[in-house]
């Protein structure tokens, strides 16, 4: 039941209708006893620091932040985590002794894949597919677990050298096009492969990021953020070789058992939070 003393955590972007978050976050929190309640908090793309600004003296206890926001809210934090700083993207907020603190729980989401599976990371080589804001935080995370090497697949070559250079003084990185043969040497190479782009989310399922799966190791792992479907052309290819696979489902679930940890000071039932998702997932997908 919500009262006047119930706190108030909740999600802004634009759009935010098809977020996920409210459902799996007030499961957990009504599992764990918590008066708390989670909204999606809509805010007008010109709006966001007459929002943050209005959630913060209206007394939010904390709030995620998605697109397009993540970075531009950078500026109205009072501080930053060091996965936030590092990524420059904050995807979770903490009101915290009167400061807005800006945190970013995609990078324990995506590490939580491996963890998972009970997957070491230390001195392999990766390769990473894409280069836009979700392999920002997969390419920090890779290297927080002191990951022998990276190469950045890409499209556009001065995105992905951009991306590099930013994270070069922390390992081993560098870019390379999809047509340039280092790109499938890197592939034949690789222990860990990052699939990080939208292809083959619903409903183009079809689709597929440029790796001759041919040419993969036959114990490589590959892991896709992609979470709708289960199961994508690209995972399924890879398991019919032999390799491990991994979907984006437990990263989306541990980031956010990662932010309720923040804004709680308690450990979620991740399990329950997978399955509400698992539902949820079921039941939007009878809408394609």
């Amino acid at each position: 039941m919500i009262t006047g003393s119930t706190k108030l955590l909740g999600v802004i972007g634009a759009p935010i209708g098809h977020s996920l978050s409210p459902i799996i976050q007030n499961a957990a929190l009504h599992a764990a006893g918590l008066d708390y309640v989670y909204a999606a908090l809509p805010v007008r793309a010109d709006a966001l620091a007459s929002a943050v600004r209005g959630l913060y003296d209206a007394g939010i206890a904390g709030f995620n932040v998605t697109i397009p926001f993540k970075t531009a809210i950078i500026p109205l934090m009072n501080a930053l985590s060091e996965d936030a700083r590092r990524i420059q993207a904050v995807n979770t907020v903490v009101v915290e002794d009167g400061r807005l603190v800006g945190h970013n729980t995609d990078v324990a989401g995506f590490l939580a894949g491996f963890a998972e599976r009970g997957i070491a990371l230390t001195g392999k080589n990766a390769v990473l597919i894409g280069a836009g804001g979700a392999a920002r935080a997969a390419l920090w995370g890779l290297l927080r677990s002191n990951i022998s090497a990276i190469t950045i697949g890409v499209r556009t070559a001065a995105k992905g050298a951009a991306l590099a250079a930013d994270f070069a003084a922390d390992g081993d990185v560098r870019a390379v096009s999809f047509d340039d043969a280092a790109w499938i040497a890197a592939c034949s190479d690789a222990d860990i492969v990052v699939q990080t782009t939208p292809l083959g989310m619903m409903p183009h399922t079809d689709a597929m990021p440029p790796v001759d799966m041919a040419a993969l190791k036959d114990d490589a792992v590959l892991y896709d953020l992609i979470y709708t479907p289960a199961e994508t052309c690209f995972l399924r290819e890879a398991r019919a070789r032999g390799c491990e696979t991994i979907n984006g489902e437990t990263m989306l679930a541990a980031q956010g058992a990662e932010a309720f940890h923040l804004w709680t000071g308690k450990r979620p039932d991740v399990e329950l939070m997978k399955r509400v998702l698992r539902e949820e997932l079921a039941r939007n997908t009878l809408r394609y």
